[in-house]
């Protein structure tokens, strides 16, 4: 607090005017950054809806690269917080998903966003040339040092023009949605799932 008094060039005791400590202040921040996540829904396109959300999220993510490890962790969320969670919930839910597995697939793609993110961030490069410049520098040592394939990845992929790690998060974001799809078409054609959403007299139940 008082870091952040000396930067706005007023008295740490000040602050407490606006916030009530330094977890107020935080859980604002995190705010923030949930807010300026996009949250599109469409009923009959939820993968596209969770792609663009999820890309949306990584952008966010690296433009606040303190806030990885912050999003879940607060206990007091803001509106804007529960607004994202309610938001992503109620898409997947409207989508078909049980209440089982819309957590499911909320769990997994935090777990690979935010993971992404941070791995991203531990990198010793930002850009496609300065992987190059990495890579090229590792590659001199690895060449002839019995180790094949860390040269062949170097040479033959991070080194081509183009490369982006960046990209590596859009491969692996399909992969998990297609995985969820399938999940999600399996669990539409179980025979509990359609005996739930059935009642006795053949008739749509009201909770579907």
């Amino acid at each position: 607090m008082r870091n952040l008094g000396q930067k706005l060039g007023v008295e740490a005791m000040s602050l407490y005017n606006h916030v009530a400590n330094k977890e107020d202040l935080v859980d604002g921040l995190v705010d923030i950054v949930f807010g300026e996540i996009e949250v599109p829904c469409d009923r009959a396109a939820w993968k596209s809806a969770m792609r663009r959300r999820a890309l949306s999220a990584l952008d966010a993510l690296t433009r606040h690269r303190w806030a990885a490890g912050l999003m879940e962790s607060r206990t007091n969320p803001g509106p804007a917080n529960l607004r994202h969670h309610e938001s992503v919930l109620d898409c997947l839910r409207r989508a078909g998903f049980s209440v089982e597995m819309a957590a499911h697939a909320y769990s997994a793609l935090d777990s690979y966003t935010y993971g992404f993110a941070v791995n991203q961030q531990s990198l010793p490069f930002d850009t496609g040339e300065q992987a190059a410049q990495v890579a090229g520098a590792i590659l001199a040592q690895l060449e002839g040092g019995g180790f094949p394939r860390l040269a062949e990845i170097a040479r033959d992929y991070v080194l081509k023009p183009g490369y982006s790690y960046a990209r590596e998060f859009e491969y692996g974001l399909d992969l998990l949605l297609d995985s969820l799809e399938r999940a999600q078409a399996a669990q539409l054609r179980s025979p509990h799932r359609r005996r739930t959403m059935t009642g006795r007299s053949g008739g749509t139940n009201s909770r579907r």
